[in-house]
C-alpha cells in the first residue's frame, strides 16, 4: 500500500514540477538557475557528511559517489549560469572607448602608453 502512495506522489511532483518550470518566463530563469545551484551546494554538504559519518564501507563508497554528483551539478550549473549571462551582455555601441582601444565588449577602457601622472610606460 505504501508503496502506491509513493508512487502517486512522485508523479504528482513531476508533473506539477514539469508545469512550474515550462511556464517560467525567459527573464527570471537565470535567477532560478543561481538558487538551484545554491540548493545543489546543500546537496554538496550533505553528501560529505555521508561521506565523512565512517560507518561502513558501502555508506563510504556511496557517499563518495554522492560527493563526486553532487559536485558535477554544481559546477555544470555555474557554467550553465555563466553562460546564459552572456547572451544577456550587450554589445557596446559604435565609438565607445572600449572598441576605439581595442579592448574586448564589457572591459573597461584603459589608457596605454601612460601612467596616472603622465610618465610613459
Amino acid at each position: 500500500m505504501i508503496t502506491v502512495v509513493e508512487l502517486y506522489v512522485f508523479v504528482l511532483a513531476a508533473f506539477v514540477g514539469y508545469q512550474v518550470i515550462t511556464r517560467v518566463p525567459p527573464l527570471l530563469h537565470t535567477p532560478l538557475m543561481s538558487a538551484t545551484n545554491a540548493i545543489s551546494a546543500i546537496s554538496l554538504v550533505g553528501s560529505l557528511v555521508l561521506a565523512g559519518a565512517n560507518r561502513d564501507k558501502i555508506s563510504n563508497v556511496l557517499g563518495f559517489i554522492a560527493v563526486m554528483a553532487a559536485s558535477i551539478n554544481v559546477v555544470g550549473g555555474f557554467l550553465i549560469t555563466d553562460r546564459m549571462l552572456k547572451m544577456f551582455r550587450r554589445e557596446p555601441k559604435p565609438g565607445s572607448p572600449a572598441l576605439e582601444k581595442g579592448k574586448e565588449p564589457g572591459t573597461p577602457a584603459l589608457e596605454t602608453g601612460k601612467e596616472k601622472d603622465g610618465a610613459a610606460r
